[in-house]
């Protein structure tokens, strides 16, 4: 009998922004590390954040990750200071920094965080360049999408 750990991948969601694919038309979405504080982990692993303000810039050929509210909890030391809308460093290749930029000097794009979860012990952010929607496309898109929903629910019904 061996004593084998069987490891499991473990991506559980912390936080997602829902308004960003209603308001934004996603191009490409990247997967980030976040450079984070120990009282900010222990504020995640209690489910206490918020990236709906949040966004990218880049600045010195690295990402940053601006607006994302990381409220501390209450037992957190005295000694610690904590912001709870830091400026946090992305862990990105050059690759995907160069990748970035690209999009960032296309006119009306922009870097969003699109969510937020755990890959096995680390932080991961997906982000996303995305460009902005006109009042029409998000139109469209509902009117789609509430399509769909009545499609699956007819072809539901007509397999009885």
């Amino acid at each position: 009998m061996t004593n084998k750990k069987a490891y499991k991948v473990n991506s559980t969601t912390i936080a997602q922004n829902k308004r960003v694919r209603h308001e934004y038309l996603i191009e490409q979405e990247f997967e980030a590390g976040l450079s984070l504080q120990g009282w900010e982990v222990k504020s995640l692993r209690a489910g206490r954040v918020n990236i709906n303000e949040s966004y990218v810039l880049l600045r010195d050929g690295e990402a940053y990750l601006f607006g994302a509210r990381f409220p501390p909890l209450p037992v957190v030391s005295s000694h610690v200071v904590c912001d709870p809308i830091r400026t946090r460093k992305l862990l990105l290749t050059k690759r995907e920094l160069y990748l970035l930029l690209e999009y960032m000097n296309r006119k009306n794009y922009t870097v969003v965080a699109l969510s937020l979860y755990w890959k096995n012990a680390w932080v991961k952010v997906k982000i996303g360049s995305a460009k902005g929607k006109k009042e029409h496309h998000k139109r469209t898109s509902i009117k789609e999408r509430e399509w769909q929903r009545d499609k699956e629910r007819i072809m539901k019904h007509a397999r009885r």
